[in-house]
């Protein structure tokens, strides 16, 4: 991939940014006309005026900040939510506060992370059986706790 994602911004909305030289996420900031009460125990979408041209072969990966989560319980409704390298529109985050507390998100505040990642379609082939393994239908918590 072409090391460039081609971005549109609304009026007012910030860049996408790296926090750091080592960081795998953008930082996305929140785009309000004014301060928004996301209650305990509720979810909104928060609109953040970034439109991104993902790369065939790519996607875009909506994630937590793991800060918001860890001091205030704020997280990713659908983490990670996913862009799809033929959607042009914004990109709204799905937030949800897990905390005992409200929490205001202010215009400008860095709400997620934007991880841009390769993919690939596969083909699907109906059969009659799938291979044996070791672990085999054993699912949820076969392994212990």
């Amino acid at each position: 991939m072409e090391n460039t994602v081609k971005i549109i911004l609304a009026e007012g909305a910030l860049l996408p940014s790296y926090m750091t030289a080592g960081s795998s996420g953008a930082d996305l900031h929140a785009l309000l006309p004014e301060a928004f009460l996301l209650r305990a125990g509720s979810y909104a979408a928060i609109p953040t005026g970034v439109s991104v041209e993902i790369p065939n072969g790519y996607e875009g990966q909506i994630r937590p900040r793991s800060g918001l989560a860890r001091k205030f319980g704020i997280t990713i409704l659908n983490a990670p939510g996913t862009i799809d390298s033929d959607y042009r529109g914004e990109i709204i985050v799905l937030l949800i506060n897990h905390g005992t507390q409200d929490y205001t998100i202010q215009n400008g505040d860095r709400i997620a992370q934007l991880v841009i990642c390769p993919v690939e379609q596969v083909q699907f082939s109906i059969e009659n059986s799938l291979s044996a393994t070791q672990r085999d239908k054993q699912g949820f918590g076969h392994t212990g706790k």
